[in-house]
């Protein structure tokens, strides 16, 4: 697969990960823990870095929330977490980073509503929380969210737009709105002092059209690295699907530097399903690889037997299991594609085409199961044991292609 012509931006470093430039595009996460409950917390912070996230972000609301961040992030690296935290700020940011300088110095970036920093004071307070991240040398992201934005400026570009002789639909002048509040904020924060390459922007909305309208308005207007998401991507499979149809385009087009998957958890749910999703949709286009992924058929009538379900789940299992081994000792196995497939149709060139695959026998096939390494076949299994035979060729297979 052709390499994806990546969008040029500046290089930002978010506590040691680079978004931006040359860098991959960075996965991160948000917790929905009480942020002054630190041990959730840190619990929750643990889970979402396993899984995967570069970043994560938490929100930092109230006082109890910006005194709890220092010890949040030295337990976790009294743990041997790396992961950069990232605090999430609205309304009285100004006034927590000030008044708590140790989670303003433990905190690896400020993401930043210009929409509610203030109504009489917005750019005073804006700026305020730019100083600080000055004085601490933190980048911050300068997240325009439409559920947010800053209504002064909607109604100065709605009341321009009345003035013109071909006046735009409302609802491209909230785009317009949500771009020129991205690009002013960013120009108001260098003009505090806050250098080019220490500034994210986001523009995010709910609806899937308008993000991809409003990141390719954005990313003609500036170089700054974009974090692309939806605002609120919704429950399950909704939320999965509207986030890929959104962010897919603008990847394959080289817009976007870190993404997040906002998915609604289900009460006690699994948080980390967003980070899981998130590297998901960025290996399915080629983008980044995260861990072997295995090719299995749908199924039909062909396929009566659920053994070659069961044994395309239990590879699966057994890959993500090794994988915290595997990613040390043998480098680049993440790339490898592995075929489980059902029957004689599709199953000998789809395993033909992946690094390894096997292709089971189908309802009335002959019971044999034949195996082929690098597009030829390898060998041919059969009887009970053949799905820990198939894993012993693939455990030979990593060792001898990827050690």
């Amino acid at each position: 697969m052709d390499k994806l012509e990546r969008r040029d931006t500046v290089s930002v470093n978010v506590g040691g990960v680079l978004i931006g430039g040359d860098a991959p595009v960075v996965v991160q996460s948000m917790t929905n823990t009480d942020t002054a409950d630190v041990h959730a917390t840190l619990q929750q912070v643990k889970l979402l870095a396993d899984a995967g996230s570069e970043l994560v972000r938490i929100t930092v609301n109230n006082e109890a929330a910006a005194g709890a961040v220092p010890e949040i992030v030295q337990r976790l690296r009294d743990e041997g977490y790396t992961t950069p935290i990232v605090g999430d700020f609205h309304y009285n940011g100004h006034l927590l980073l000030t008044d708590y300088p140790d989670a303003a110095e433990a905190l690896a970036k400020f993401r930043i509503n210009p929409g509610n920093v203030g109504t009489k004071r917005r750019d005073s307070n804006f700026q305020q929380i730019i100083r600080v991240a000055i004085d601490y040398d933190k980048p911050v992201r300068i997240g325009v969210n439409w559920g947010s934005l800053d209504q002064r400026l909607l109604t100065e570009l709605m009341d321009d737009n009345a003035t013109c002789e071909r006046p735009k639909e409302a609802q491209s002048v909230l785009m317009d709105a949500l771009v020129e509040s991205a690009i002013r904020s960013a120009e108001l924060a260098e003009t505090t002092g806050l250098r080019r390459d220490r500034i994210i922007l986001s523009t995010k909305v709910s609806a899937v059209l308008e993000l991809i309208r409003v990141y390719k308005m954005l990313a003609e207007r500036s170089d700054y690295p974009l974090h692309l998401g939806l605002t609120e991507a919704g429950l399950g499979t909704k939320g999965i699907v509207a986030t890929t149809a959104g962010v897919a385009p603008l990847l394959l087009t080289g817009i976007g530097d870190t993404i997040r998957v906002s998915l609604t958890p289900r009460p006690d749910g699994d948080r980390t399903e967003e980070v899981r999703v998130a590297q998901q949709i960025l290996q399915s286009l080629g983008i980044r690889h995260f861990e072997p992924q295995v090719t299995a058929c749908p199924g039909c009538g062909r396929t009566t037997s659920t053994f070659f379900q069961e044994m395309a789940e239990d590879i699966s299992s057994h890959i993500r299991e090794m994988m915290p081994v595997w990613k040390i000792d043998y480098p680049g196995v993440e790339e490898m594609d592995v075929a489980v497939m059902g029957c004689v149709v599709n199953g000998p060139g789809e395993s033909k085409q992946a690094n390894i695959g096997i292709s089971l026998p189908g309802t009335f096939e002959e019971p044999k199961a034949p195996v082929y390494i690098d597009g030829a076949h390898a060998v041919t299994l059969k009887g009970e044991g053949l799905v820990d035979e198939f894993k012993a060729i693939l455990k030979d297979y990593v060792r001898k292609r990827y050690g």
